[in-house]
């Protein structure tokens, strides 16, 4: 039985590349079904890829560091108990042309095979073998650990007569020296430690070393920020002459050391900061909700005095403990079974109006690569319990930026609590293609009127930015009001459940 090339899937939201950050397996290696087998960073999140597929490892599709695109091959496994087919080899070439070509995956279908017992049931859009015509891109470019095959014939290029593509990740030029007495010099390199935040990363590049290679003191040995910037500040130490320092001879070589000329002209006092794959992916997201949304926002005031003392009754209740977010979210789902033209998207193609039957709820939220908007699939049919379980997942992933692979797609609608921010307002930017986004202010104490009378209340203000081609002003109002009922008086909600 011929191996299969497990491929890179898509990864949803238009992410069309990642960057391999750990290999889980080694070639030999026997994994099983939905066995994670590789660390993958988008421009969103670090995630962990299963294979879909049993067998041994036969080769990698590329080396830490490496950029890979949708499409190519991430891995090759063969059957257990079979020979490695070698793709240099004549009479293997032979035998894999004379096999039948792979079946094509369909986005998010296992692909057909004589043995569906060993695919796996968890398949992510893309995954599965690939079309047998190969892309003028995959047949041009071979793998660094080997000659990629090309679809027609099974045939493979050399590297003898074709150099592997540059990466984005490979440097151009060989690393500079590290001086004796340097701390670097003590870095273990077979070490891995896990390292997430692309910041930390890059920050440790930028000194000469890999992250990685360190001690974390984070969860599970995460590698985090404070132990890059710590490990920083001893190979400062070391170059200011401390008794593991530099030498003086060592010091005026660096310091005489030609600097790289500039790449473009830069003003006096000017800095210039290339955005990572995280800023540009959300540059271009926000560019396209501004250029494509008419969007307009309607807010309003609201007295959370009531909620506030709900949540306390519910917790003493309960014995459990319930969040100002998962309390909204409830709000926001059974407002939007009661208003679904805010649970849509527009379809300008074919000018209509898509009515989403389920309710995917977005969560904005600051997470250590940047803004993203984790989802809660499915929140239409959770119970107040589950919804919270679901946002407390999200936060918590939020925390680190690694979330599974379908956590940042598919979201209809979005919630916005940027009041842990200290702002009682924004208007905010659509997430495309979603038609609205619900946001929540600070709560503060402020004078009210209650009952004719002034008093001190609880309040917050609501801000619904809304696609006007999907609903009017009458709409979005009717939705807020609905929302800030709920809020104002909880106990409002029964009558709906």
């Amino acid at each position: 039985m011929s191996a299969r090339e497990f491929i890179l899937p898509d990864l949803g939201e238009g992410l069309t590349e990642a960057e391999v950050v750990a290999w889980l397996v080694q070639p030999g290696d026997e994994v099983a079904v939905d066995q994670p087998v590789v660390e993958l960073e988008s421009a969103k999140s670090v995630v962990q890829l299963p294979t879909p597929f049993a067998g041994v490892v036969e080769s990698l599709g590329g080396e830490v560091g490496q950029v890979l695109h949708a499409g190519e091959v991430l891995m090759r496994l063969t059957p257990v108990g079979a020979a490695p087919v070698d793709a240099t080899d004549d009479e293997s070439t032979t035998d894999a042309a004379a096999s039948p070509a792979p079946v094509a995956a369909e986005p998010g279908v296992a692909a057909p095979t004589d043995t569906a017992t060993e695919e796996s049931g968890a398949v992510l859009i893309g995954y599965g073998t690939r079309t047998a015509a190969a892309t003028a891109r995959s047949a041009a470019a071979p793998s660094r650990f080997g000659a990629r095959r090309s679809g027609s014939g099974g045939t493979s290029s050399s590297p003898e007569t074709a150099a592997p593509p540059p990466s984005a990740a490979q440097p151009t030029s060989a690393p500079a020296p590290v001086p004796a007495g340097d701390p670097r010099e003590a870095l273990d390199h077979d070490r891995h430690s896990p390292v997430v935040s692309p910041i930390v990363r890059r920050l440790a590049r930028e000194h000469g070393f890999d992250a990685s290679e360190l001690v974390g003191s984070g969860p599970d040995g995460l590698v985090t920020r404070a132990d890059v910037e710590a490990f920083i500040r001893e190979v400062d130490a070391a170059r200011a002459g401390s008794p593991t320092g530099i030498t003086t001879a060592h010091a005026a070589a660096a310091a005489s050391a030609p600097t790289p000329a500039a790449t473009a002209p830069v003003a006096l006092g000017d800095h210039r900061v290339p955005l990572d794959r995280t800023a540009r992916a959300a540059a271009a997201h926000f560019t396209k909700s501004r250029r494509e949304i008419p969007e307009a926002t309607v807010w309003m005031d609201v007295d959370a005095t009531e909620l506030l003392a709900a949540r306390r009754q519910l917790q003493e209740a309960t014995g459990e403990r319930f969040g100002m977010t998962a309390l909204v979210a409830r709000f926001v789902v059974a407002g939007l079974k009661r208003h679904p033209s805010l649970n849509a998207s527009f379809d300008a193609e074919r000018n209509e109006l898509v009515l989403h039957s389920a309710i995917n709820l977005g969560l904005a939220a600051q997470t250590p690569r940047g803004l993203l908007v984790p989802v809660v699939h499915g929140a239409e049919r959770m119970s107040l319990r589950d919804l919270r379980d679901g946002v407390q997942a999200r936060t918590e992933q939020a925390a680190t930026g690694a979330f599974p692979p379908d956590a940042l797609s598919g979201g209809t609608f979005t919630l916005n609590n940027y009041g842990t921010l200290g702002v009682d307002g924004s208007a905010a930017i659509i997430n495309h293609p979603e038609a609205a986004m619900l946001g929540i202010g600070r709560l503060v104490q402020r004078p009210w009127v209650v009952e004719g009378e002034i008093a001190v209340r609880t309040v917050t203000e609501l801000t619904i930015s809304f696609d006007h081609r999907v609903c009017d002003g009458a709409e979005a109002a009717a939705f807020l009001t609905y929302v800030a009922r709920c809020i104002e008086r909880p106990i409002s909600l029964l009558a709906d459940l």
